[in-house]
């Protein structure tokens, strides 16, 4: 028996020294050994044809070297026994990385014949690890020409690129996806364009439902229009990380701004709160990191992009019923909009808004003072919208403002981490303990590495999928100066 076999045996929690029979579970694929476990699982998949599962053993961690591949229809990667908490298989992406490119995927299911997959019950390391963004793909890429995917009871965080789940349009014919129960996050960083998204849909008639998002800094929920899909009863929640957009329904590209019958309702949006002690009578405090939401749910381009797009516009969505609480810029944020229904959104425990002109704000931008509900009405028409909502003149690159450099500005209250709920909804997700543990196996995870790389150098996966596009989503913008569209 090699050493690395035999360390996985009696390291593993589902087995003791004690045990008369120290040998690899049967009914899961080991993760040793190591230097050929990336081709292992990719031939696995490619040669099993359709409605195989690939078993993933509880508690180990998969050192990845390149992306793993659906290939066939009704695939499905999970951990035995579908546990929900830190028990379940982690993908830890270790693949190399030169001059600001290299391995950032862990999952791809964006093959032509990916119809039906389905991703659940395990989690994805991303290993950025405080690093800049890597070019590349999401942790996780589903969708492309296909439907009916399914992802589920995931715990994906620490992108090395852009997103933490990416749900791609391929031709514009991807639908039907259901993205549920997952806890997504932490994704990205809040410096200046090494933002992330939480979950990013670019696939027709979807649901994304029952997730909770911890500490994005890009978009928590990103719509890329998706027409038809469904948004309902997601928490997204910062902690010490500045947050452009909770709900971001801006993006004019790849659906032309096309968002009819999206629907976005029932979802909990926490801003920043005090960190501090409240003292007798203290309203707010201060918080350690400025923390704030730029914008609780942001529609239509020019919140954005200011006019990138021009007179292009938003169109025929609908925002429902969501909560907001906390400290924001701005709770919702509404320009260059057509044929929106935006009612009963509510602020619920305490909030405030606040934030002023930051550096990259726009000399011709007037910015408006940080609100609850603000509307464009220059660019805003054909909208049906609560009465609540305060009339500004210039809705354009509202990411622009910043939060206050300390000060008693936070309100006293909490977020589901503060709470001490964090990431514990129906999905069963990780509590404190949990999340210690991921950071200590990261840690072995990277000694481990070090010394598959001794030994295999020289070797390295040459197949990586081709990822999809993805749009240019700055959350700072330019002066107005020389665009055209």
């Amino acid at each position: 028996m090699g050493f690395g076999h035999r360390r996985h045996v009696e390291t593993h929690s589902l087995f003791s020294r004690d045990s008369p029979d120290l040998y690899a579970r049967a009914d899961c694929e080991p993760a040793d050994p190591a230097n050929t476990l990336t081709d292992r699982l990719n031939t696995l998949l490619n040669s099993s044809g359709s409605g195989y599962t690939l078993p993933l053993c509880p508690g180990d961690q998969y050192f990845i070297q390149a992306p793993i591949l659906f290939a066939a229809p009704n695939q499905e990667i999970s951990t035995v026994g579908l546990p929900s908490d830190d028990t379940r298989a982690t993908l830890v992406v270790v693949g190399p990385v030169a001059n600001g490119a290299g391995h950032t995927t862990a999952i791809d299911g964006t093959c032509p014949n990916c119809n039906g997959v389905k991703l659940r019950h395990i989690q994805i390391n991303g290993t950025r690890l405080g690093a800049s963004p890597t070019n590349g793909g999401a942790n996780i890429e589903m969708g492309g020409p296909n439907s009916d995917q399914l992802i589920e009871y995931v715990h994906s965080y620490d992108p090395r690129s852009w997103s933490c789940l990416h749900i791609a349009e391929g031709p514009l014919n991807c639908t039907g996806a259901t993205v549920q129960n997952n806890d997504i996050g932490p994704c990205g960083s809040d410096t200046f364009q090494e933002w992330a998204d939480g979950i990013s849909l670019s696939c027709r008639n979807s649901v994304v439902r029952n997730n909770i998002i911890n500490n994005p800094t890009d978009g928590g929920i990103v719509l890329f229009g998706s027409p038809g899909s469904l948004v309902e009863n997601n928490t997204i929640f910062v902690v010490n990380q500045t947050l452009l957009g909770g709900i971001n329904m801006v993006d004019y590209l790849p659906f032309n701004g096309d968002f009819t019958d999206t629907i976005v309702r029932n979802n909990t949006i926490y801003g920043g709160f005090a960190t501090d002690r409240p003292d007798a009578g203290d309203a707010k405090g201060t918080n350690n990191e400025d923390a704030i939401v730029k914008i609780g749910i942001a529609i239509g381009p020019r919140t954005w992009f200011g006019d990138r797009y021009g007179a292009n516009v938003s169109t025929s969505g609908t925002v429902i019923n969501n909560q907001l609480s906390g400290a924001f810029g701005y709770g919702i944020a509404m320009s260059s909009a057509r044929n929106f229904t935006v009612e009963q959104n509510v602020l619920f425990g305490n909030t405030s808004f606040i934030g002023s002109r930051g550096p990259n704000c726009s000399n011709t931008d007037t910015t408006p003072t940080p609100a609850p509900f603000v509307m464009d009405l220059n660019t805003t028409t054909q909208s049906t919208t609560q009465i609540d909502f305060q009339a500004i003149t210039d809705g354009d690159g509202l990411t622009c403002i910043l939060p206050p450099d300390g000060g008693d500005f936070w309100p006293f209250g909490g977020s589901p981490e503060t709470n001490g709920n964090q990431s514990q909804s129906s999905s069963g997700g990780l509590g404190g303990g949990g999340k210690a543990g991921i950071a200590i196996g990261v840690i072995l995870g990277v000694i481990a590495l070090a010394a598959v790389c001794w030994v295999v150098r020289k070797w390295a996966i040459k197949r990586a999928a081709t990822p999809q596009q993805t749009w240019e989503r700055g959350g700072y913008v330019q002066s107005k100066e020389g665009v055209t569209v």
